[in-house]
């Protein structure tokens, strides 16, 4: 039985959802999609936990992804195998039905089959979907692109305010260090000349009671 999810396309359509996979039985939808259209999905697998009583996301599941053309003979466009959540990107080269395909695995080692006996059995995928032209998502990622760069602009602003600030305030502890040597060294030299003229004033003090004193004896 094909499962086919809606497809707008007027503008770019954002499509969330969710289901129960059985097992490693791969669930498919089929979509119609004009060419040049860009699909980008987002998902994330989730196994019952009977600890916490809740729908939880581990390390434990894998998730293989495929996309066929089904119109060119099943031609396979997208093969990829991710965690518990991930993305995945294609473009529609024709027009025509796509048929996804999403198949779990885990390593939980519960019974991944639903029952009447196992209701919480097997993988709940949730699946959201941005479908349109690619230029109109495109468009939305430049403005995406477009705030990064205006964010990392004004960090790369502040960051150049304080390189700047710094290499101010260095400049400053420069000029303060050859301010403070310089009058250290001035200090320095006064009290040299201070200690050479008062070494010279005793010398010549000495030289004249010297000079007194024997005068005195020979009178």
């Amino acid at each position: 039985m094909r499962a086919f999810l809606p497809l707008l396309l007027l503008g770019t359509v954002a499509q969330a959802l969710y289901f129960y996979i059985d097992g490693t039985t791969p669930k498919c939808f089929f979509e119609e999609l004009p060419k040049d259209t860009l699909v980008v999905g987002h998902y994330t697998a989730e196994e019952w936990d009977d600890q916490r009583q809740a729908w939880w996301k581990h390390d434990g599941i894998s998730i293989y992804i495929s996309v066929d053309e089904v119109f060119d003979n099943e031609h396979r466009v997208v093969s990829q195998k991710g965690g518990s959540g991930g993305k995945f990107t294609f473009t529609a080269a024709e027009m025509g039905d796509h048929k996804i395909c999403f198949t779990p695995s885990s390593n939980s080692g519960r019974n991944n089959w639903l029952s009447v006996s196992s209701p919480n059995g097997g993988i709940r995928l949730t699946l959201d979907m941005a479908i349109g032209e690619s230029s109109a998502i495109e468009s939305s990622d430049k403005e995406k692109l477009n705030d990064l760069t205006s964010r990392v602009k004004d960090l790369n602003a502040r960051l150049n305010d304080i390189r700047r600030e710094q290499v101010f305030q260095r400049e400053r502890e420069a000029e303060f260090r050859d301010q403070s040597e310089s009058t250290n060294s001035r200090v320095v030299r006064w009290i040299l000349i201070q200690l050479t003229v008062l070494g010279v004033t005793c010398a010549w003090q000495l030289s004249h009671l010297r000079s007194f004193f024997i005068k005195q004896k020979l009178t």
